[in-house]
């Protein structure tokens, strides 16, 4: 270890700063950029998703007016896919914070009434856990059709008996301890006890459920997509570019490839932030 690396380190350690990997540092640099797409989507990009340009159909990407190429309809890849971006990214900001209330609801209402309340969250979460989520989605979107709000409250029933599971074990384990009981005595109500004092100690493991469950999201929307049953056109997905793309990949790849490419990325990112925080906040590997 060489003396800059060294006083760094010491540094670091005087302003109380964490040592970031470099693997971590590049998918924070990901997913911020993700965000930053997504806000300034139709600001920053050339032309409309859903513009036609006929004499380029099927450009090759490095075009100087398409610099990712364009699809069968002329239609420009690196416009399309910004919006995307923004689509996919609300799917699963959207599923994922719909997941985790709904989670952590349930598991703080077991974890305060027990017996059959308790029994019964249970079986959902066990109940859940059991069904193809997959296949429920299928028959869900087959039978009330598609739209965008009921994509998203439909993907935010998956992954929530993780949420369940975790919050009730924790305020369990939280009530038992003398700080929830010494709250509950001086006369705080149970919505004040679970918010403001265990919700707060039990966090930091949420996030880390929460970093698990987002890229699942994000490859769920994009099965679904693929399949036609996710975002129907002409608004477009990550997902749907992808499904688009299948019947030009031996003509066109640069359809489908971009939009893989930027699935596989940002899942990577949001699962390798995932499990650096889950070793960091963890107790024992400190």
């Amino acid at each position: 270890m060489t003396d800059a690396t060294l006083k760094d380190t010491a540094v670091r350690r005087r302003i109380g700063l964490p040592a970031i990997p470099l693997s971590v540092a590049l998918a924070v640099g990901w997913i911020v950029a993700m965000l930053v797409i997504a806000a300034l989507a139709e600001k920053i990009a050339p032309y409309g998703f859903t513009q036609l340009d006929l004499r380029n159909r099927l450009s090759a990407p490095g075009n100087v007016a398409h610099w990712l190429g364009t699809d069968e309809l002329g239609r420009d890849v690196l416009s399309r896919l910004l919006v995307s971006i923004r689509i996919s990214l609300l799917i699963a900001f959207g599923a994922t914070a719909i997941s985790a209330i709904v989670g952590t609801t349930l598991g703080f209402l077991a974890a305060h009434f027990r017996g059959a309340v308790e029994q019964l969250v249970l079986m959902l979460s066990d109940f859940q856990a059991s069904m193809p989520f997959l296949i429920m989605a299928l028959a869900v979107l087959a039978f009330f059709g598609n739209s965008l709000p009921l994509l998203i409250g439909l993907m935010g029933f998956f992954g929530w008996e993780r949420y369940a599971r975790i919050a009730r074990g924790l305020a369990i384990s939280a009530n038992a301890q003398g700080y929830a009981a010494a709250v509950r005595q001086l006369g705080a109500t149970p919505s004040r006890v679970y918010l403001r004092h265990i919700l707060p100690n039990i966090a930091s493991t949420l996030i880390v459920s929460t970093t698990l469950v987002f890229p699942e999201v994000i490859l769920m929307e994009s099965g679904l997509s693929f399949l036609g049953l996710g975002v129907q056109p002409p608004m477009t997905s990550l997902g749907n570019m992808v499904g688009y793309g299948r019947e030009y990949l031996t003509r066109a790849p640069w359809i489908m490839l971009a939009p893989a490419t930027t699935i596989v990325v940002t899942t990577l990112a949001v699962s390798v932030i995932g499990d650096w925080l889950r070793d960091r906040l963890d107790p024992t590997l400190q």
